[in-house]
């Protein structure tokens, strides 16, 4: 006789979940990872390069000092 219950299907039928839980919890942490560590790494210098170019373009800063900033950051 069939029953229903928890049987061989009932239990895969508990695992399913648990590990689309992990993997979701997963990739979130990895998500975060790469953005807050290696992201802000990366574009760190071009971020300044961009408002060093922004503030040249605005005239709050001279040739010389906007020549000199950029050497900088670019070292």
């Amino acid at each position: 006789m069939m029953g229903y219950g928890y049987g061989l299907m009932g239990g895969f039928g508990m695992i399913i979940p648990v590990i689309l839980i992990v993997l979701v919890i997963y990739a979130v942490v990895k998500l975060m990872q790469n953005n807050n560590g290696n992201y802000d790494m990366r574009n760190g210098k071009n971020d300044a390069i961009d408002i060093l170019n922004q503030r040249y373009a605005k005239g709050e800063i001279s040739e010389e000092e906007y020549m000199q900033k950029k050497k900088m950051l670019r070292d």
